[in-house]
């Protein structure tokens, strides 16, 4: 359970009188998720989630997510709203943590894949570009390709101890991928915006077959809008044997299409994005294999998937190979 941080039945009514949601009838913690404490509330008024915010999360940028998913909500995304209290704050304290209520989405995840998931994730994540665009402060990527080299020399040593020669492996991809990251070297540019940065199905709920919201915005950041495309590939094209499934990719592009048509230079640079999005992944995977203590209430989760994704990506040397 990622459950980080305890809260007391007392602590929590004390909390919870602050708003104007009624009063405690039950409250659970969340199973899925890795970042953050979450539970689930039941008022007297209805459901809610309950965040405490931990690990990687810098408290500073919270009200920079927070009104990102206000601005989404009024522009059409179905996202988790934040519930004020009494004084107007939506940004409190709760067992020493920053924590928030947040409005509950009805839906589940899809924990299998499906075809027809991809084109509706497609046009959500889309529409939430094209949202985006009206939210005009930024945040920059803490878990860009500056971060990745000295996120990997942090593992050091321990990585080969996930994969002989793993680290060596990295370092020579690193070493490809962030001197030709758009903008950098003889590569383009792109357009940038608001991006969700972590939109992996845990985070996609579905509801009598339709897409029904967007949940946990807490890695969003200004970054290239087609970076968030390769970060879905990666999660949700590739099978358990490391198989990529072109056929879920090319929907997922199409729908995403239908919204917002791709630049020729977006597309193009493609097998770059989805390195680096495996490359991410794969190193705050590492990183977590590495450090996390054994009896901790959360299992990390296996940097080796990655790394087929990775070495696909590696040797796709055309956007031909996604599906466009």
């Amino acid at each position: 359970m990622a459950v980080y941080t305890d809260v007391s039945d007392d602590a929590l009514r004390a909390f919870l009188d602050d708003f104007a949601i009624g009063s405690l009838v039950a409250f659970r913690g969340i199973a899925e998720g890795v970042e953050n404490s979450n539970f689930q509330l039941r008022t007297t008024q209805g459901d809610y989630i309950l965040t405490l915010y931990e690990k990687r999360v810098n408290a500073q940028d919270l009200p920079w997510f927070l009104g990102l998913m206000q601005h989404l909500a009024r522009e059409g995304v179905t996202c988790p709203q934040p519930v004020a209290d009494r004084q107007g704050q939506s940004l409190k304290i709760l067992a020493g943590r920053p924590a928030a209520v947040t409005t509950f989405l009805p839906g589940v995840w899809p924990r299998v894949i499906r075809l027809e998931h991809c084109r509706p994730l497609g046009q959500a994540l889309a529409q939430l570009h094209v949202a985006g665009r009206s939210y005009v402060q930024e945040r920059a990527n803490g878990l860009g390709p500056d971060a990745w080299p000295p996120l990997l020399q942090s593992c050091g040593a321990g990585a080969d101890t996930v994969q002989p020669g793993l680290l060596a492996e990295l370092q020579a991809a690193l070493a490809e991928i962030v001197p030709n990251w758009p903008g950098r070297g003889q590569t383009p540019s792109l357009p940038r915006g608001q991006i969700h940065a972590d939109l992996f199905p845990d985070n996609v709920f579905f509801l009598d077959q339709k897409l029904s919201g967007l949940i946990d915005f807490y890695f969003a950041c200004t970054d290239f809008l087609a970076y968030d495309i390769a970060i879905c590939l990666n999660a949700w094209c590739f099978a358990i044997d490391g198989s990529f499934n072109i056929t879920f990719a090319r929907q997922i592009l199409q729908g995403y299409e239908s919204i917002r048509p791709l630049e020729d230079a977006e597309r193009a640079c493609m097998p770059l994005l989805a390195r680096g999005a495996a490359m991410r992944f794969l190193l705050t995977r590492l990183y977590d294999w590495i450090n996390t203590p054994a009896d901790a209430l959360v299992t990390p989760k296996d940097p080796l998937d990655y790394l087929k994704r990775l070495r696909f990506h590696m040797a796709t040397k055309s956007s031909s190979g996604y599906g466009f």
